[in-house]
């Protein structure tokens, strides 16, 4: 019984935090500029690296999810991804192998063609060429 009691106060204490924040028209507003700054970097910086290897789509979620907790656009626009990603995954599940395989390719594909294009433009690597040369 104690240990909820303490998680319990635990939960109530920092939900007071958040109200005593947001009791003042000040704190309300700082609260905002401040998820908002933070949110939107981090869905900003994600979507920057979707295109490449990496949590790119996870870090746009998590920026969409901070956003969320004080902007109401922002929780239809995560809870809008949430049901397209489950849709797209049920779909994906409910294929056969072939289908499966065909997608995984694809998304494989995109992907390396993502990683030359980022390789050659950024260092000025081309991976095409250097293939080329081993092999010849």
């Amino acid at each position: 019984m104690a240990v909820t009691d303490d998680r319990r106060g635990d939960a109530e204490n920092r939900r007071g935090w958040l109200d005593g924040v947001r009791a003042t028209r000040t704190g309300r507003m700082t609260l905002k500029i401040v998820i908002g700054v933070i949110g939107a970097a981090l869905v900003i910086g994600g979507l920057l690296l979707v295109p490449l290897p990496g949590p790119g789509w996870l870090i746009v979620f998590a920026g969409l999810a901070i956003l969320a907790t004080e902007f109401a656009w922002a929780h239809r626009l995560l809870e809008f991804a949430k049901k397209t990603l489950s849709a797209w995954t049920d779909w994906l599940k409910r294929q056969n192998w072939p289908v499966r395989i065909i997608v995984g390719g694809a998304t494989l594909a995109v992907a390396a063609v993502i990683v030359y294009f980022a390789l050659r433009l950024t260092t000025g690597v081309d991976l095409l060429q250097m293939a080329r040369g081993f092999l010849t």
